[in-house]
């Protein structure tokens, strides 16, 4: 059993687009499903289809690649872990490449990118950050 859901998510995601592949499976939950949403509305995955089973249901994600074949994620960065979570307050949201990527945070508000909880003036748990 996978006791940190995130990191297997962002581990998949990393390990498929090494190995070049078109889509990856991940097991669904409503932070996954959220996170995803995310990526895929900032231009990281192309799209994903929610397949549902007899379980949990799956997420399919069709990555994206540039026009040299290159992944256009190039850092999945695990920030908040279950032995040592990171919270921040609306002031001290960091900057993922200087403002070029994302940090993904989970507020009281649901799951929302650094720019929007900055805009919101609220802090949360930082999740990841992508680049």
């Amino acid at each position: 059993m996978q006791s940190d859901p995130v990191s297997d998510y962002l581990t998949r995601l990393r390990n498929a687009q090494q190995a070049g592949h078109r889509r990856v499976d991940v097991p669904a939950s409503k932070l996954k499903r959220a996170m995803t949403k995310i990526l895929v509305d900032k231009g990281y995955v192309n799209k994903y289809i929610d397949i549902t089973d007899n379980k949990q249901g799956v997420l399919r994600l069709f990555l994206k690649y540039d026009a040299y074949g290159q992944p256009v994620i190039k850092k999945l960065i695990r920030v908040s872990k279950p032995g040592l979570r990171k919270y921040v307050g609306a002031d001290d949201i960091p900057q993922s490449y200087n403002g070029l990527g994302i940090v993904i945070l989970s507020t009281s508000d649901g799951v929302m990118t650094d720019k929007e909880a900055r805009k919101m003036k609220i802090g949360g748990e930082i999740l990841c950050s992508v680049y």
